[in-house]
């Protein structure tokens, strides 16, 4: 193995076994890393991680802009080499860490996008009927709206995971950490229902713990639910493209609206940073400024 590749492999196997990180967030790190790479191989030459200069850095951030990524993209990758680097420092295979002196200029952030109550009641309305796949995607859409679970905690959510009686789920989420959820009544009632009626008749091995299954009887995968949720919510009558975060949304606005304490939110969403759940209250004091100019008398008077 060369030194080039072995550092690489050291960062890797730092996020595996100390960091605990998912495979699919290793799998974005070393993307974004094998692409600044290949970006410098192709202009004017890489010579490995430890030559890697600030100059270097910003030609390759500057590349990115010019090609329009979104900014959450360039933001993924300055925090994939900023990482990796600062590891290189720590670990003490680089003196000076090339990330240390750039930052991204802050772009305008946008607030989170939810649906209206009105909007997911037009979507549970129309799954009715007893399909199996009908019966799970309602069971399906009721527990992300109920919960405020990420699309990763649903797809990997196991059978052992969920206490019918107590109505609360044991989450894994990020980084390994583990919280506990609770769901309502309708949810129980959806979640039982496909159990005990539609799941059986999914499944093709009696082994399979995972809850939500495709119609092979496979797990069904986060990509599975995106392309099941985006089709399900067009046919409702939900325009334009969707994605399962907007029910986390959802959740985490509807719970702050009906007078949820802040810190309570960031623990049923397993945000690791209060400033993360923040977000959310500027949700809703854009809607209650919305509604005020829109409905208080004086506002109409011009």
């Amino acid at each position: 193995m060369s030194e080039k590749q072995d550092e690489l492999t050291h960062f890797i196997s730092y996020l595996q076994n100390e960091r605990h990180y998912s495979d699919l967030t290793i799998s974005s790190y070393q993307t974004d890393l094998l692409e600044a790479k290949k970006f410098w191989q192709n202009n004017g030459g890489f010579d490995g991680w430890k030559n890697v200069q600030e100059r270097d850095i910003q030609i390759y951030l500057q590349n990115l802009a010019d090609r329009k990524l979104a900014r959450s993209s360039q933001a993924r990758q300055m925090s994939s080499l900023h990482s990796f680097f600062r590891f290189l420092t720590r670990r003490k295979f680089i003196q000076i860490d090339p990330t240390q002196g750039i930052a991204l200029r802050r772009g305008e952030k946008k607030l989170p996008e939810f649906f209206y109550e009105n909007e997911l009641k037009q979507v549970f309305d129309s799954l009715k009927g007893n399909q199996p796949l009908t019966v799970r995607n309602l069971a399906l859409f009721e527990l992300f709206y109920a919960t405020g679970m990420r699309v990763s905690e649903v797809s990997n959510l196991t059978l052992h995971q969920i206490d019918l009686n107590l109505q609360t789920i044991l989450v894994h989420g990020k980084g390994n950490k583990d919280r506990y959820v609770a769901f309502d009544d309708h949810t129980k009632k959806s979640l039982v229902k496909y159990l005990e009626d539609a799941r059986p008749n999914l499944l093709k091995n009696d082994a399979e713990q995972h809850v939500f299954l495709s119609n092979l009887g496979k797990p069904l995968s986060k990509r599975g639910i995106e392309y099941v949720m985006q089709k399900t919510f067009n046919q409702a009558g939900i325009s334009g493209k969707v994605h399962p975060h907007e029910l986390r949304h959802t959740f985490a606005t509807a719970m702050l609206n009906n007078g949820a304490d802040l810190r309570s939110v960031q623990e049923l969403l397993g945000h690791s940073s209060l400033s993360a759940t923040q977000i959310y209250t500027h949700v809703t004091m854009a809607h209650l400024k919305s509604d005020y100019e829109k409905y208080f008398p004086r506002n109409k008077e011009s």
